[in-house]
């Protein structure tokens, strides 16, 4: 299996498509390729959130700000999973998700993938991490040595901090159990306008049908959409196990007045 996931909209997946198949068999699935356009940040998100819940596979992973520069294309190998992606930090939250959910705890190591001029600079998911992807899935995750295109770079646990490959880490909230204050930010906002926050979800312990104040916004704690009547405001833990500022039947973000990297205070 060969996941695929990137900002691209339509048609450019397929030309990814296309060139996988002409070179294996592979079942493609598609994760999103409507992530927001060139938000490394937001895709790592979505990703962590998704792809670890795959059987053993090929993740291929295009969000590229940084295409036809001279950042390095990159396979990073995880328990029996593989992730090919540019080294923007896109491919390392879900990579330590990955590893710190497997029972022998095994370590990241990634590995740079050597390639000729790509017939554009604009489109590497085509011309560099699609065949990337195709060779991984070809030669199979345990076998990456074996590939001539890919050289190690670095090695390290799911804890660790890489010297030499771009990290990614999400913003930690500041939670005052004392104050009862939580302070923190909008990491994401999906399809439906749920606000994701980086507020762990165990900050609303115990205030089921308490009503708490996001930056002076007023919104009760329910444990589901439907406890408030439709239109209506609420804080709810969401399945990402975030505190979450939705609507029932409506926009948490336009609700709330609140956008991906916005500052928050609950109270």
């Amino acid at each position: 299996m060969i996941t695929l996931a990137s900002d691209f909209g339509s048609p450019y997946p397929a030309a990814m498509k296309g060139v996988i198949l002409r070179r294996t068999d592979a079942r493609l699935v598609d994760v999103a390729h409507d992530f927001p356009r060139q938000d490394v940040r937001a895709a790592a998100f979505w990703c962590r959130e998704t792809l670890p819940y795959f059987p053993p596979a090929t993740h291929l992973v295009v969000v590229d700000p940084g295409v036809g520069t001279e950042r390095d294309a990159l396979v990073v190998r995880v328990g029996e999973h593989a992730l090919v992606g540019p080294d923007n930090g896109v491919l390392l939250p879900t990579a330590r998700r990955i590893a710190s959910e497997a029972d022998a705890d095994p370590r990241i190591e990634c590995f740079a993938y050597e390639y000729d001029d790509p017939a554009s600079t604009t489109f590497h998911g085509r011309d560099v991490f699609a065949p990337a992807a195709a060779s991984v899935h070809e030669v199979g995750v345990d076998s990456l040595e074996s590939l001539d295109a890919l050289s190690p770079r670095e090695s390290f646990a799911a804890d660790g901090t890489p010297d030499v490959i771009v990290d990614c880490r999400f913003p930690e909230a500041v939670v005052d159990t004392d104050a009862e204050t939580a302070r923190g930010e909008v990491l994401v906002v999906d399809d439906f306008g749920n606000a994701i926050t980086n507020v762990p979800g165990s900050f609303l312990d115990g205030r089921a049908d308490e009503t708490l104040d996001v930056n002076g916004v007023s919104a009760p704690v329910t444990t589901a959409f439907a406890a408030v009547d439709p239109g209506q405001r609420l804080l709810t833990v969401g399945s990402h196990g975030y505190v979450e500022c939705d609507v029932n039947r409506g926009r948490g973000d336009e609700a709330f007045g609140l956008a991906p990297g916005d500052e928050i205070a609950i109270e």
